[in-house]
């Protein structure tokens, strides 16, 4: 439903978790730090002029030995208060929370934090302040790093704060208490923040920075919250402020008109009770079948995916068994892994991914380089550069797991990340087809969607991963909050390459050769309930996505027929803007 009128400002942001959310903005409440690089007397470390010649004296001088022990017990007191208190909130948590929580309790404790603190005592600078520039140099290292460990600063500065509260004695920062439902404010959301949100109260979520594959982004999609990441300017929006959220578009409307956002609200949350009522299987209204299958990373993952409505599994990320190892697991290891995925939907397609490390995802094991633009590095069937033999046992283990398991899982579905040429694909198909498995490749380096139809003889099947395909094809880092709206599956030249690549398949099989080759997505794009009918329209054949997106992918594509669908993926493709797309297909659909 559309607004009928708007009394205050608009401030866009990028859209992550569709839904709309009113009420009034709670903004989280930081702890004010002090600037790195200032002494236990305020002075400056490196023994600039301050407000007193006696203070940039007593700078000058040399701690005492006893007091930086004192102080740099203080900071490991304080850390590991910190650490224990994160590690209990993982125990209470569960799925992503959990991991990240315990991720952040370890980063708590980590040594070479306090290594670095000790290393700012021992030049003069008082604890806080110390605590403050270590991290900050840790800061800098992210940043050239990229990639997932640039997000990781959020995570760094909020542990920082929390651990400098501590050592104030004041209560941690974080979430505001909520006497009443609102909208949640923030620069950034640290797991900390997110693990105990309280999804009847908090309506919605809202950052002023963060990326598409932030925590705050994974957690919201996983609790149903609305959320919105890169709003430019939302510190004009007060604490208190009434606002309408919409998590679909990006938009944050300050004071707008009451009834109508109430009315919009309504709708919206009529919306969601439907999805929290649909169970499956995924239709259309016109009775047409939705291939509508789960993103997994683990055999855990994938036993949940088959209780709920999942008609299988679209993505199994199996680098995720491989990061957390100094060494290599053995074939036996991982057929054991794979069989438990397979053996969750014995009857039904389970596509496995086979290594997409490197880039943000290293692994200690192989000996990766570090690179200037790891991005377009050694990642994904570029491992092969390393070590060919990586792949290889990974592909004997999953023929040995789809060997114990029988059935629809004899020949498992297996495909290859950050495929570029026609030889990688051919080579692929070849050491698939050598072990009884079914040879598939991702598509997400613009290379194969141009060249589409070289790739189809040397492979079964495409799945599109939207993620990568955007960020390439818009030659912006999907990790930057501040490209992120160009980093936006709704960019119609995204849309256009998809249509591409699914026009050319089917030509293909209508050409004579007989030969179906189906087309998937598996990435974020798909969890968007109006792209994912955009995408049907576009002729995809199936819609992989994280099992908390299921039910509202479902529950809204059971409102709309195909012909329909079609409809929208026309609107999308005849936009300039990912902006005026999602608007167009927003504005029909909402009619």
């Amino acid at each position: 439903m559309a607004l009928d009128a708007q009394t205050g400002t608009t401030i866009r942001g990028n859209g992550r978790v569709p839904g709309l959310a009113y009420g009034v903005a709670r903004w989280v409440q930081r702890a004010e730090l002090v600037s790195p690089g200032t002494t236990r007397d305020g002075a400056a470390a490196d023994g600039t002029a301050t407000a007193t010649a006696a203070t940039a004296t007593a700078a000058a001088a040399a701690p005492d030995a006893e007091q930086v022990e004192r102080e740099r017990q203080r900071f490991v007191d304080a850390a590991g208060t910190v650490s224990a208190r994160l590690d209990a909130r993982a125990t209470a948590a569960t799925g992503v929370s959990a991991e990240v929580l315990a991720a952040n309790a370890v980063l708590a404790r980590d040594r070479g934090w306090a290594k670095a603190v000790g290393k700012g005592l021992k030049k003069g600078l008082g604890v806080e302040e110390a605590t403050l520039a270590a991290t900050e140099t840790f800061v800098e290292m992210f940043t050239r790093v990229g990639g997932r460990q640039a997000e990781r600063i959020t995570d760094l500065r909020d542990i920082c704060a929390r651990v400098i509260a501590e050592l104030r004695g004041l209560p941690e920062p974080g979430i505001p208490a909520f006497d009443q439902p609102g909208v949640l404010f923030a620069d950034d959301l640290a797991p900390a923040d997110t693990a105990g949100l309280d999804a009847a109260m908090v309506l919605g979520i809202v950052c002023e920075f963060g990326g598409p594959t932030s925590h705050t982004v994974i957690i919201a999609r996983d609790l149903g919250i609305p959320c919105v990441v890169g709003a430019s300017g939302l510190t004009a929006i007060e604490d208190g402020t009434p606002v309408l959220v919409d998590g679909g578009s990006g938009t944050i409307q300050s004071e707008p008109d009451a009834q109508a956002a109430s009315a919009a609200a309504a709708s919206d949350r009529e919306l969601r009770d439907k999805a929290a009522a649909w169970t499956g299987p995924a239709v259309l209204a016109d009775g047409h079948p939705v291939d509508l299958l789960a993103n997994v990373k683990d055999g855990e993952g994938a036993e949940d995916a088959a209780r709920g409505p999942a008609g299988g599994i679209g993505l199994f990320r199996t680098e995720m068994a491989f990061l957390s190892r100094p060494s290599e697991p053995s074939v036996e290891e991982q057929a054991e892994l794979y069989a438990r995925v397979l053996g969750a939907f014995p009857g039904a397609k389970v596509v496995t991914r086979t290594l997409d490390a490197g880039s943000d995802k290293p692994l200690a094991f192989t000996g990766m380089p570090d690179e200037e633009n790891p991005a377009l590095g050694v990642r994904g069937i570029r491992v092969d550069l390393l070590d060919r033999g990586l792949v290889d046992r990974q592909l004997d283990a999953i023929a040995e797991a789809g060997r114990r398991v029988g059935a629809a899982q004899e020949s498992p579905w297996v495909m290859a990340p950050m495929i570029a040429t026609v030889d990688e694909a051919r080579d692929f198909g070849e050491r698939c087809r050598e072990r009884g498995l079914t040879p598939g490749i991702m598509v997400e380096v613009p290379a194969v969607a141009v060249a589409v139809d070289r790739f189809l003889p040397h492979v079964d099947f495409l799945s599109i991963g939207t993620n990568d395909l955007t960020q390439y094809v818009m030659a912006a880092d999907r990790m930057s909050s501040g490209l992120a709206a160009l980093n936006d599956p709704w960019q119609p030249a995204v849309l256009r390459l998809i249509h591409r690549v699914v026009e050319t398949a089917a030509a293909s099989a209508a050409g004579g050769t007989g030969r179906i080759v189906p087309v998937g997505v598996c990435g974020e794009a798909s969890a968007d309930p109006h792209l994912a009918m955009v995408l049907l329209g576009l002729g995809v054949s199936s819609l992989s996505v994280a099992p908390a997106a299921l039910p509202f992918v479902g529950a809204a594509l059971a409102e709309v027929t195909l012909e329909q669908c079609r409809e929208f993926a026309t609107l999308a493709l005849d936009a300039d803007t990912a902006d005026t797309a999602r608007a167009a297909v927003l504005a029909v659909v909402r009619d």
